[in-house]
């Protein structure tokens, strides 16, 4: 597994690359390494340096976390996390049925697994789709109001693939979308594999109207190749998007249309899916590859240290 937000690996055999994949696991299980290795040598080669450093961002404390390091193949830990079901198209015309099945969402080598597969299903709203995946939330779990909210993730691709990682509004049952307000960390539509969308709706400023800014990888890298990182850095008045570690937008309630309100003051909860179709990405078509997965390294949240 790649590791995007380590600063410098220069490796010259494979001895040394089976060293840095251990260093790199000690580093995800403990949550903050900082290791030197003087001594790289392959044949007459000089010595070599590798400094391996992560850990909480500074001026940030880790509230909570899934590093999804369970058994292959087991499904995600319940105390954190619940499943949408169904095939209702979730507001957006989507294709597939959410389920809660482990072929849909299960652990893998150290990450969640999200797959969306090309299949016959009838789900328990009795409404048949030919696509099944799966979206989780922590939702009645955990929800948060301002912080660093981050994942390591490795997107699909294609044409009518969309995944994401988004926050809601946890008050959505009293004040409904879009008053409760939706914050979108990561969007992709897989028709454009180098860009992702940050993004955030509320009342008057929802759906194609929502406030949103785009980034795209340098040099036509796809972000399906490899792992990176999406993060959203939420204080009172300001939204700030990030990828790999990059400050790409800032927003403001001064980026509203005018007469509409800035709906971003109360807890807001965590969701992961993957999309079939939609109003947005477009229908799967002949060179749509499936299955298709994304695959998520970690989560965790932060509060700004006082």
């Amino acid at each position: 597994m790649a590791a995007n937000n380590i600063p410098y690996l220069k490796l010259k055999s494979i001895s040394s690359f089976l060293l840095a994949r251990k260093l790199f696991a000690a580093w995800k299980s403990i949550g903050t390494l900082t290791v030197l290795l003087f001594t790289i040598v392959c044949g007459s080669a000089p010595i070599t340096s590798l400094i391996v450093s992560a850990g909480t961002p500074a001026g940030w404390k880790l509230v909570w976390s899934d590093e999804f390091n369970g058994p292959s193949g087991s499904a995600v830990d319940a105390a954190k996390w619940s499943f949408d079901i169904g095939g209702k198209g979730w507001g957006n015309n989507e294709l597939e049925t959410y389920t809660k099945r482990t072929a849909n969402a299960h652990l893998e080598d150290g990450s969640l697994v999200i797959k969306a597969i090309k299949e016959t299903l009838t789900g328990p709203d009795n409404i048949t789709r030919n696509y099944t995946s799966a979206r989780l939330l922590t939702k009645n779990k955990f929800s948060q109001a301002y912080g660093r909210f981050e994942a390591r993730i490795k997107i699909p691709y294609g044409q009518g693939i969309w995944p994401a990682f988004w926050l809601l509004g946890d008050n959505i049952d009293t004040a409904h979308w879009p008053n409760c307000g939706e914050i979108d960390i990561m969007e992709n539509i897989g028709r454009e594999p180098s860009i992702v969308h940050g993004t955030f709706h509320g009342p008057g400023y929802s759906g194609g109207s929502g406030v949103s800014a785009a980034y795209t990888l340098p040099n036509s890298q796809k972000f399906s190749d490899d792992f990176h990182t999406f993060a959203v850095e939420w204080e009172p008045n300001v939204i700030r998007f990030y990828v790999d570690g990059s400050l790409y937008k800032t927003r403001t309630p001064a980026d509203l249309p005018a007469g509409t309100s800035w709906v971003f003051d109360h807890p807001f909860f965590i969701i992961l899916n993957v999309a079939v179709g939609g109003g947005w990405p477009g229908n799967p078509d002949a060179t749509t590859v499936f299955p298709q997965q994304m695959q998520v390294d970690y989560i965790r949240v932060y509060k700004r240290l006082v």
